[in-house]
């Protein structure tokens, strides 16, 4: 039994992609199929919220009673895990993973107490929302704008030994809610107007699924690992693509990209294999642009480290679980691939089930060249190790002849080696060499017998002078090879530095284009840095300056020290000195960075132009036809009445002359308010509209909204809670607010069903709305009703001009608040005005825990009541 008692149980976690998903109803109902098959299971704690069906699912399940713990006053109940830890059954159910125990439990979060039921041999059945993950605690808040103070730590999560998906489509939530299953109807218009937007619900759906599939993919990788499979599962396809960093890499890329897009979900990884010392002879600025574009096309970047690159690029290949490989055919001339198979045969042939793919490109066979043969050291240092050479290596022969005979040829040897090891450290290979091959051709006519000769008469000799040399020789090689690795590596790590100076300079919001430019002149020492671009003439060899920083900029490209161009348009021009060909690689980086920077910013100008052209013509037009045809209704109507008036006033009784005149008032008043709109909507585009905040309930706005609309506005069901915080608004503007929204909402309400108006308060802001039942808005179609002058097709000619929603989002804004439209439960349209609050709002929705909120209000809402207009 003891030995029974240290296996470790197993966690099961139901993980719900939002709050009230129906996660503790599966685990409960996997509790029961547990039950039915005989398995000791016990409800350790479970939260219903109130919900009826949850409830029904706890009965016949042995349920733990909770333990009772003080805490400022008030009395709170916990899961009692030492009672649970006595019962030892062999399954537990504990809810809400991510809880927070109440202070004076032994653990400070839910998740530790399950750990301890785990180590104790107990299997737990638990639940987690997506919200309540470490990692998307953040991306949570920003998509909902509620915080998630109660969060559980991923690995918890992933270390299970089975998570499940409790999913279930926006839509269906929302009825859910609509309809009461989640909470009390007094919640419900918040919630649906908030956390549980279409919108939210679907950006959680899809965090869960992508994080479940990163859980599928770990699992997977750890099965292969744990079995030591090595092949290829094809379970989806994952092109990689190798990287040189030369000139064929962008045509790789696209091909590859085309080999991914051919099956939905492919992923393209490209990969560049860098030498394992950490120096790469790849064009950085080359590699940045591939980057660049495998990240456009929908890729990842990825560099591993190898001196063998088929190995590590199968080796990466294996572990992405790849399916395919895109190589580009070799560079290499005829000669060297006869010599030598290369690295695309030798892939291929070990590829396995990987299938390879080889690409031509514009650059292949161009041919094998000589290497270069260099040194790492500098001129001067070369120049003093020769100078050393013809003064050493003199003077030691001559010692070593006047005492000839006090040491053997081994030591004389010795003697000319140091020196050679001494010349290699100061001037590199080439001056050691030939330090090597003098001392070598001395030691045989001075030492060797016979001496005086340079042939050697003991074959001893021969080797030893033989081994000298070559000692020498790969002396000197290492000192030199060194050096030329130290000196690549100072490079490397200069350009690299010089590439986070410039891209820091643009993410601390310097204007990007002058910022390189004068980080290039920096760079590089110069006077001048200038961005020419080739003007259009007949001769097409005009340049102009699109910017330059420095002094004495170049107008042209020849009058710079060093120019590199950008396609066929553009050149940077430095003026200065002369640039090595190294330096002009990472100037290359700062040219095609100057030609992207000029875009962006031609772009945002060319944007900035054209939008209040776009505005201005879109809102002229519109005023035209509004005052042709909708201001010419009420004044045709007004000239009517008072030419009947005047013509025929003798032949008209007393009730068809008030008629008239009554006639001619309505036009009149609709005239002047749509010409009030107009002036307004005037003010708020110049931004001259005075507004006089204050602070002001909304119970003291709404009812003279409502008496100004007369009447009609009388069946309007009002649910405004007693303890909601005063708003800061200006009274007048938030009237005409209401007024225009609930006349909307009035105009599209069908007989029966009235409009309702309600508020609630959340953090920090006053939320009221009107709700009809109406045909509703299209999604698609609602940004349109808050453009002037948009109607959606209803021209009926007494609605007005199709300002009321546009000049009511415009005062709304005014008075730092928002007006949104959102569907109905069950049809319609609601519309939404969000308000600063200036006293603390009691916290309706502050959290979310298994079902929505964390902290339920204290207050309770008030109950709904008649309009007593």
């Amino acid at each position: 039994m003891e030995a029974v008692s240290r296996v470790r149980g197993t966690l099961r976690i139901y993980l719900g992609a939002a709050p009230g998903v129906g996660k503790t109803y599966a685990a409960l109902d996997e509790a029961r199929r547990r039950r039915d098959r005989g398995t000791d299971v016990v409800v350790g704690l479970v939260e219903t919220h109130g919900r009826a069906h949850t409830a029904e699912m706890l009965e016949g399940l042995e349920v733990i009673p909770r333990r009772f713990l003080e805490h400022r006053g008030a009395s709170f109940t916990e899961m009692d895990l030492d009672a649970v830890l006595a019962r030892r059954p062999a399954v537990a159910v504990v809810d809400e993973l991510a809880h927070t125990n109440v202070p004076g439990s032994r653990n400070a979060r839910r998740w530790q107490d399950v750990q301890e039921l785990l180590a104790a041999g107990i299997s737990v059945i638990s639940t987690v929302n997506v919200q309540h993950l470490e990692s998307l605690n953040d991306v949570v808040e920003t998509i909902t704008e509620v915080p998630q103070r109660e969060t559980v730590p991923d690995a918890v999560v992933r270390q299970a030994d089975q998570v499940e998906l409790v999913d279930m489509a926006p839509e269906a939530l929302r009825r859910r809610m609509a309809h009461g299953n989640i909470y009390a109807p007094d919640k419900v218009d918040a919630a649906l107007a908030n956390y549980f937007r279409p919108g939210n619900l679907t950006a959680l759906r899809e965090l869960a699924l992508l994080w479940l599939a990163g859980k599928v993919d770990d699992q997977l990788d750890r099965y292969r690992a744990e079995h030591g499979i090595g092949g290829v599962w094809e379970t989806r396809e994952r092109v990689v693509v190798a990287l040189t960093g030369g000139p064929e890499g962008d045509t790789l890329i696209r091909r590859a990209a085309r080999i991914a897009s051919r099956t939905k979900g492919a992923d393209l990884l490209a990969v560049h294999v860098a030498r394992s010392d950490g120096l790469t002879g790849a064009d950085p600025a080359a590699l940045a642009g591939q980057r660049a574009l495998a990240e456009s096309l929908g890729g990842t970047f990825h560099q591993v480290v190898g001196d063998d690159v088929p190995s590590a690029l199968l080796d990466f290949a294996r572990s992405a679980n790849a399916t395919q490989l895109v190589l580009g055919a070799s560079r290499r001339g005829r000669l060297a691939r006869i010599l030598s198979p290369g690295i695309g045969v030798t892939t291929t042939n070990a590829s396995g089930p990987i299938d390879v793919h080889m690409v031509t490109h514009a650059e292949v066979g161009s041919g094998w060249r000589l290497p270069r043969v260099h040194s790492g050291l500098a001129p001067r240092r070369r120049a003093a190790a020769t100078l050393l050479t013809l003064a050493l290596v003199p003077a030691l022969t001559a010692l070593l002849v006047n005492g000839r005979g006090t040491v053997n040829l081994a030591s004389e040897i010795l003697g000319y080696l140091i020196i050679v090891v001494l010349v290699s450290i100061v001037g590199g290979f080439w001056p050691a060499l030939l330090c090597a091959l003098g001392s070598g051709l001395l030691l045989n006519y001075y030492f060797a017998p016979p001496l005086h000769r340079l042939t050697i008469a003991d074959g001893n000799d021969v080797l030893a002078l033989a081994g000298f040399v070559l000692v020498a020789a790969m002396v000197s090689r290492v000192v030199d090879t060194s050096a030329r690795r130290y000196g690549q590596a100072v490079r490397a790590s200069a350009e690299a530095a010089t590439l986070s100076m410039l891209a820091g300079s643009v993410l601390r919001g310097e204007d990007a284009l002058p910022a390189l430019l004068d980080r290039a002149r920096e760079t590089f020492a110069m006077t001048s840095a200038t961005l020419l671009e080739r003007a259009s003439s007949s001769d097409g060899d005009e340049w102009r300056v699109v910017m330059a920083v420095g002094s004495d900029p170049c107008v042209r490209p020849e009058q710079g020290s060093v120019d590199v161009p950008v396609g066929d348009e553009l050149a940077l021009v430095l003026r200065g000195r002369p640039l090595p060909a190294a330096d002009r690689r990472i100037l290359a980086a700062f040219a095609v960075q100057a030609a992207v920077a000029l875009e962006r910013r031609r772009l945002a100008e060319a944007a900035a132009e054209a939008a209040p052209i776009a505005e201005a013509d879109r809102v002229r037009t519109a005023l035209l036809t509004a005052v042709s045809h909708d201001l010419r209704t009420p004044l045709a109507a007004a000239k009517a009445a008072v030419t009947g008036l005047r013509g025929g006033a003798a032949l008209l009784d007393a009730d068809e002359q008030a008629e008239l005149l009554a006639t001619a008032d309505e036009s009149l008043d609709r005239l002047t308010g749509l010409v009030e709109n107009l002036l307004d909507m005037s003010r708020l585009q110049a931004g001259a509209l005075s507004v006089f905040p204050r602070p002001i309930g909304l119970d003291d706005v709404v009812p003279h909204a409502l008496d100004e609309l007369g009447p009609p506005a009388r069946a309007i069901t009002i649910r405004l809670p007693d303890d909601l915080p005063t708003v800061d608004a200006d009274p007048a503007l938030l009237q005409r607010v209401l007024v225009n929204v609930v006349s909307n909402a009035l105009r599209h309400s069908p007989a029966g069903h009235p409009p309702a108006v309600t508020a609630s308060s959340l953090a920090g802001r006053v939320e009221l709305r009107v709700v009809d039942h109406g045909p509703g808005i299209p999604v698609a179609a609602r940004d349109q009703v808050f453009q002037p002058f948009q109607r959606l097709g209803d021209r009926d000619n007494t609605t007005g001009v199709g300002l009321g929603l546009a000049l009511s989002r415009g005062l709304t804004e005014a008075m730092h608040g928002t007006l949104t439209p959102e569907d109905t439960p069950g049809g319609g349209l609601t519309m939404v005005v969000s308000l600063p609050a200036t006293t603390p709002a009691p916290t309706s929705l502050a959290t979310l825990d298994d079902a929505g909120p964390d902290t339920e209000p204290d207050a309770a809402p008030s109950p709904a009541r008649t309009n007593p207009l």
